[in-house]
């Protein structure tokens, strides 16, 4: 964990239920995100995880209970936060660096186009595609746009990104490979990050901090925090590993195994 890791929440759920229909989704949820910190959202297809940004980024209401971004209802908070999804959601027609600058004009309209493309530019290569800036979505890999994604999330300057399992499309080696870009970028930024997953590497990897859902209706199971150094040699993780597997076991109906290791 990094030094700078705030120990002040900057994202507080208390309580929180959320139903849709008659389908009961969160009994009385809660847990924190602090300052600086990377959290994973763990659990099971279906328990709600995604849900779970959605609240944070004020797109939807919880039923009961309080959630607070940076002091403040999620709904007030929304300049705050940028997300990163599963899809990189690029415009086809647009170059890299245009889908870069998108976001910021989108939020903020035209203003300093010249300190924008300068920031932008700077973004793609933070995300290592500083050569790549002319191209079009259909000329980079998959790897390569969601690279292009998250440039395009940290150009709006945000103090939380939020990320719904933005590698789960991509093959196993690129996937490895993007954990480690995620981890490189969040060292530099200093974001906050929340990250839903399904995958036990992927959170042993990244997280801070991992918050274990049950299945539904859905409660935190627990939450286990990871304070072995950066890069985290996998055998160092065994213990955490064997935790989040038993907490896996818990769980009924039982998560696939493709599910847990993905």
């Amino acid at each position: 964990m990094r030094s700078d890791t705030g120990s002040d929440p900057i994202i507080i759920f208390d309580d929180v239920s959320v139903a849709f229909g008659e389908e009961r989704i969160y009994d009385r949820l809660s847990f924190d995100v602090r300052r600086g910190e990377f959290v994973c959202i763990l659990g099971p297809s279906g328990c709600g995880k995604s849900t779970s940004l959605r609240l944070i980024g004020g797109l939807l209401d919880a039923d009961a209970g309080r959630i607070t971004v940076d002091g403040r209802p999620p709904h007030d908070a929304a300049e705050d936060i940028a997300f990163v999804f599963q899809s990189p959601r690029l415009a086809p027609w647009r170059t890299a660096l245009d889908n870069v600058l998108l976001g910021s004009e989108l939020r903020f309209g035209g203003g300093d186009k010249a300190r924008r493309k300068a920031h932008a530019e700077e973004l793609l290569n933070l995300v290592g595609l500083a050569g790549d800036a002319h191209k079009y979505p259909s000329m980079l890999s998959g790897g390569e746009r969601q690279r292009v994604a998250i440039a395009r999330a940290l150009a709006v300057d945000p103090k939380i990104v939020l990320m719904d399992e933005p590698f789960s499309a991509l093959d196993p080696n690129m996937r490895a490979r993007m954990r480690a870009e995620m981890e490189r970028i969040w060292l530099e930024t200093g974001k906050t990050i929340v990250f839903v997953t399904h995958d036990i590497d992927e959170a042993l990897q990244l997280a801070d901090r991992t918050v274990v859902l049950s299945n539904k209706p859905t409660r935190v199971l627990e939450i286990v925090a990871l304070t072995a150094p950066r890069p985290r040699a996998p055998n160092l993780l065994d213990t955490h590993r064997k935790k989040l597997l038993t907490l896996f076991g818990a769980l009924e109906p039982l998560a696939s195994a493709k599910e847990i290791v993905a």
